[in-house]
């Protein structure tokens, strides 16, 4: 249990489907690490499981529960969602996204006063919100929801005008970063702990992604060895750091050895210190098929380095083009390429637009920011409510 029974702290329950290392894990992570203590407690329920990433949360007093949820329909789990709102008795149930927006209907029939579902990204079987299917599933929940948060326009667009949410119950709220872990080097690249490219005189170019279809590592990887097409010099310095487990791990490691440069990549796998890694790149590369706002996007930013993703979801709310980065369309290799090529070949330019990167960070995407908005809603919901 979080806190005593007698703790008058209301209490926000947390959803998610699987809490494990995410992108909106890490928000729900930073978002409780940094709230102040006094307004609230705070669960996560997982529906399925809770993993290791949990210890990521260092607040003390924050319970986990994880229900083991089988593929399919939650319908068998309501009961047992129902009997832990009866048990836990939170203020607030925050879900998130539509795996998890199913627990909406068990919190409203248990009396939680206040039911919040957050859209964080778009759904890997619907990378355009074109389903029927998905606009129906939020629809059909839509009465048991009293307050939308979307993370970026684009998304807030999608619930307005594609699932028919009133507008007055969405609000938008950005992630943010922590800027002070994410920072930049003090001069050039800081060394990695593992990474065979130490020679300053290299440019890096890497990402960090769960490597699976809708984060799309091949195209990065097709854009790599294009890029050393385009310009054969590069060869000599251009290296690429991809860090990230995942089911495209094996097939990204096959198509480098078929190009005959798998000595001009590392693959570390899944690695905690993003933080460190990203300080030991030259830029940052974001190739997504879909995204909601992305992390690890605001994490390269605020570390000074300039960035290259695909034009989907929010990600030219983060990047401005052409100061910070540059967008291309998504699954392009060729254009990808030649964005990693001009960067490689203009170092200044990578520089300036890294340090206007930072820039924008902590004028528009501070982890305070985000943490004080969130608060706000949470208080004003529950006067609401």
């Amino acid at each position: 249990m979080s806190g005593s029974p007698r703790d008058p702290r209301p209490l926000i329950a947390h959803i998610v489907y699987r809490f494990d290392v995410g992108g909106l894990e890490n928000g729900i992570v930073n978002l409780i690490n940094n709230m102040p203590n006094e307004p609230f407690r705070h669960a996560v329920i997982a529906l399925t499981e809770i993993t290791d990433f949990r210890h990521r949360i260092v607040r003390e007093g924050v319970s986990f529960s994880a229900l083991h949820k089988p593929p399919g329909h939650g319908l068998r789990l309501y009961p047992q969602l129902y009997r832990l709102f009866r048990e836990l008795q939170p203020a607030i149930v925050h879900t998130r996204n539509l795996a998890a927006l199913e627990a909406a209907l068990p919190a409203w029939a248990a009396g939680v006063p206040m039911r919040i579902h957050g859209e964080h990204g778009r759904d890997i079987g619907d990378l355009d919100g074109s389903s029927r299917k998905y606009r129906w599933l939020r629809r059909l929940y839509r009465p048991f929801v009293r307050q939308y948060i979307a993370l970026s326009r684009d998304l807030e667009h999608y619930l307005t005008s594609r699932v028919g949410v009133p507008g007055k119950r969405v609000v938008q709220i950005y992630n943010g970063v922590d800027a002070t872990r994410f920072h930049p080097a003090n001069a050039a690249r800081e060394p990695v702990e593992g990474c065979p490219f130490i020679d300053p005189s290299m440019w890096l170019v890497g990402t960090v992604i769960r490597m699976q279809q809708v984060k799309d590592p091949l195209t990065l990887t097709r854009a790599f060895i294009r890029s050393l097409q385009i310009a054969p010099a590069l060869k000599d310095k251009l290296r690429l750091v991809m860090v990230g487990g995942g089911p495209l791990r094996v097939e990204v490691q096959a198509l480098l050895g078929r190009a005959g440069v798998a000595d001009l990549a590392w693959l570390p796998g899944e690695r905690s210190d993003v933080a460190a890694i990203l300080r030991g790149l030259d830029c940052f590369v974001l190739p997504s098929l879909a995204e909601g706002i992305s992390n690890t996007i605001l994490e390269a930013m605020a570390t000074g380095l300039p960035v290259i993703a695909t034009r989907v979801g929010g990600n030219a709310e983060l990047v401005d083009a052409g100061r910070t980065g540059e967008l291309v369309p998504a699954a392009d290799a060729e254009a990808l390429a030649q964005r990693l090529v001009d960067y490689a070949a203009d170092h200044e330019a990578a520089h300036a637009a890294g340090r206007a990167g930072r820039e924008r960070v902590e004028r528009l995407f501070s982890l305070g920011c985000m943490v004080q908005r969130y608060q706000q809603l949470y208080l004003s919901s529950l006067r609401a409510a």
